[in-house]
């Protein structure tokens, strides 16, 4: 034993008897936060757990990241929080923010579109307590790369439990267009493109969402929190909320500026992506997705083949941006024809959707060494019917 851990377990064998556990919650960006928010909730009602939020990697953005963190919820930059004693780290990225006493470190992942090494990281992930993962794939993935043993004992199948609210029944499309403004009674087309200066914002979107206006329907652009980020390596350099927003000023069409995405997949009778995790996230809907395929970002984001080959199965798959249109008018005409497919890839890749975000719970609970109230017990038991199997 070095003497770190000596002091790391005085540390813990000095806290009050009876005190409240602390998990430190780590984001990069919005979408990072809105992966665990869901928990946040779930388990906000009770006084034996408190919870903090950091951004290590981007301090003086943090009240940016927590922009949709609920009243009262406590932010702290990453040198406060070095100094604190933290039962959990929590994070949906893979980040490590330096926190000397020690922690039970755990990885919730925010994706399942396999990339930047999600789904094959080269190198080893056995220094974290406990990896919540979203499908057996991406487990099975892990133990092919070496990440992770076969039998490690920090993997768990927990599903995402930001997606729980699209097979709940808690979002309705027409209360989602109405609240935005939008005729319920019109055709919605989503356009949700990844970030990336490969991406196809950055090589067709401006003409894509063009060809789109052109068309009886309402149309909503979702852009994902880094092509909002003014640096190069993010959104190309371009500002794309200005340059978007004069084209979106009608009253058929919103650029969307919730980071939370899924109140746009729950009001689309169309998605148009490139790759992202939210084209597999729609899937959970069982509706029609046109795939804009480029070569170039799969290479650039670093697809895994899997992924890249089951978002294809499910999709119509078009290279350029009249193509995309297009596929969009055979979509609304008739979008049942892949639905055996989207619904097998579906329950592949998300580990029993409606019942994550009480799964996630009792996980931490397990790991605070409190036994999960009765909530978290009743949520898990009342969402059996939405279990979809693995």
């Amino acid at each position: 034993m070095t003497l770190i851990d000596t002091l790391r377990r005085i540390d813990q064998a000095l806290a009050p008897a009876g005190r409240a556990r602390r998990i430190l919650v780590d984001s990069r960006t919005a979408v990072n936060h809105e992966m665990v928010l869901p928990v946040v909730r779930a388990m906000g009602g009770d006084n034996r757990v408190r919870f903090a939020f950091t951004a290590s990697e981007e301090p003086t953005r943090r009240r940016e990241i927590y922009g949709a963190a609920d009243a009262g919820a406590v932010l702290i930059g990453p040198a406060r929080a070095a100094l604190m004693k933290w039962d959990v780290y929590l994070t949906s990225d893979f980040m490590w923010a330096t926190l000397p006493r020690g922690t039970v470190r755990i990885q919730m992942f925010h994706g399942v579109a396999g990339k930047y090494g999600f789904d094959a990281p080269s190198g080893s992930m056995r220094e974290w307590h406990r990896l919540f993962f979203v499908n057996e794939r991406r487990l099975r993935n892990f133990i092919a790369a070496g990440a992770i043993d076969a039998d490690s004992g920090a993997a768990r199948l927990i599903g995402m439990p930001k997606v729980d609210c699209l097979v709940d029944g808690s979002l309705r499309r027409p209360d989602v267009l109405r609240g935005m403004g939008l005729d319920p009674a019109r055709p919605t087309v989503l356009y949700a493109p990844t970030w990336s200066t490969a991406s196809s914002l950055n090589q067709m979107g401006v003409e894509l969402i063009e060809l789109l206006l052109a068309r009886p329907i309402n149309l909503i652009v979702k852009l994902h929190d880094r092509s909002r980020d003014p640096r190069p390596r993010y959104s190309g350099g371009v500002d794309w909320p200005g340059r978007l927003a004069p084209l979106l000023a009608r009253p058929d069409a919103r650029l969307a500026d919730n980071a939370n995405i899924t109140p746009y997949l729950a009001a689309a009778d169309v998605m148009i992506t490139d790759h992202s995790s939210a084209g597999f996230e729609y899937l959970l809907l069982d509706r029609p997705i046109v795939r804009i395929h480029l070569p170039d970002l799969l290479t650039t984001a670093n697809v895994h083949s899997d992924y890249a080959r089951l978002l294809a199965d499910c999709a119509d798959n078009v290279t350029a941006a009249p193509a995309a249109a297009a596929a969009v008018d055979r979509a609304l005409a008739d979008g049942s024809g892949l639905s055996a497919t989207r619904q097998r890839v579906a329950a592949d890749l998300f580990h029993y959707p409606g019942s994550a975000t009480a799964r996630c719970a009792a996980a931490l609970y397990e790991v605070l060494g409190l036994a999960p109230p009765a909530s978290v017990v009743a949520q898990l038991q009342e969402r059996q019917p939405c279990l979809r199997s693995a």
